[in-house]
């Protein structure tokens, strides 16, 4: 059975971390990182809105993929 966490760790590790970063998004339960990895899918579709607010999407949106690295430490892991 795919689960969504299965989803986000195949596109992970295909390189699509844009769609692995939606899919976590949408998670109920990110714990602490929960605010980085929606504030960087925020920025990832809405780039201008932060940048009006003084804020870097692309910096939202690495601080959002390391978030998932600490939510899930073995997004990184080389398991090809």
């Amino acid at each position: 059975m795919e689960t969504k966490l299965s989803r986000v760790i195949a596109a992970w590790r295909a390189g699509d971390k844009d769609k692995a970063l939606a899919i976590a998004a949408k998670f109920p339960q990110l714990g602490d990182e929960r605010e980085a990895v929606t504030r960087g899918r925020q920025a990832r579709l809405r780039p201008e809105f932060y940048r009006e607010l003084g804020q870097d999407p692309d910096a939202l949106f690495a601080a959002a993929l390391a978030a998932m690295v600490r939510r899930y430490p073995y997004l990184d892991e080389d398991t090809k």
